[in-house]
């Protein structure tokens, strides 16, 4: 029988082949598909830009317009009208989100009730159903304390206020909602362990940490509330787009009031994106990202 015998001593090193990297001519990648859109993007920007400046369009008037005092009221009531229908919506939403993860059966059908409701009916419908509320209640009243017509009460501003934040409060509900199932168990049970009541705990302990879940797209939400107040203007509130309808219906210059109106709407949405972006890093600091 033949042996073999395997060599059980170290290994003998292999020396690796020397190569001249300077005998060698560097070739950068090409990227033609990046040439190729970028170049049909800019032609597109450059066709679209001739196009605006040749149309039928004054754009001296679109400068007189920019900073008419009408204008600039209705900016600032989309403004107001933004800020205070986000208000009553995120207050709207907190509290429906903690009825709808209560154990009592009556608020957390009556949360999903109010959730269904106002997010399965368009909000044009809500603010012109506001707005005509006086159809079908003719006055409100509470015996003995006070009695109001409803046309006085319900003016555009609240049927706006009112359609606005209680519509929002639905989607906010639900983001504050992922927002507090997030949270691990463990910190309800902590919670719980020291004799913390629910609300308090709520407050304390799991709102502090689902902010950074929540944050993003509450802010999201802002900057379209921003944009959706628009929609008042079919029941007269005086909001940007209402005022510079008003003005071309005097003027006829449709399109230079329409460009004026979304030059106002990019400039506040550009500015809260900003807002947006540090309120973000702000609050993912404690998650070691920054965004």
């Amino acid at each position: 029988m033949t042996q073999t015998h395997v060599n059980s001593g170290p290994p003998v090193p292999v020396q690796s082949a020397q190569y001249d990297l300077s005998t060698y001519k560097v070739v950068p990648r090409r990227y033609y598909g990046r040439y190729v859109s970028a170049g049909l993007i800019v032609l597109l920007l450059v066709g679209l830009a001739q196009a605006f400046a040749k149309g039928n369009i004054e754009w001296s008037f679109v400068s007189q317009f920019l900073t008419a005092r009408s204008i600039m009221f209705g900016l600032l009531n989309t403004i107001l009208m933004a800020v205070l229908a986000m208000g009553l919506g995120v207050f709207l939403g907190v509290v429906v989100a903690i009825m709808r993860m209560s154990q009592n059966p009556v608020l957390r059908y009556t949360a999903g009730g109010y959730v269904w409701l106002f997010r399965g009916t368009p909000l044009i419908l809500q603010l012109l159903l506001w707005f005509n509320l006086a159809l079908i209640f003719p006055t409100l009243s509470f015996p003995g304390l006070f009695e109001f017509k409803t046309v006085e009460v319900i003016t555009p501003f609240v049927a706006a206020l009112l359609g606005l934040g209680i519509n929002q409060g639905a989607y906010t509900s639900e983001v504050v909602r992922a927002g507090l199932l997030s949270v691990d168990s463990g910190q309800y049970e902590a919670a719980k362990s020291i004799g913390m009541p629910r609300l308090q705990a709520l407050r304390r302990i799991i709102l502090p940490q689902a902010m950074r879940i929540i944050i993003p797209p509450v802010s999201n939400e802002f900057i379209g509330m921003v944009k959706m107040t628009s929609l008042a203007s079919v029941i007269q509130y005086a909001e940007l787009l209402h005022n510079a309808q008003n003005i071309y219906y005097a003027n006829a210059r449709v399109m230079e009031l329409l460009i004026v109106a979304g030059i106002w709407y990019l400039a506040v949405v550009s500015v809260l994106t900003i807002g947006q972006s540090r309120l973000e890093r702000r609050f993912g600091r404690g998650a070691g990202k920054r965004n």
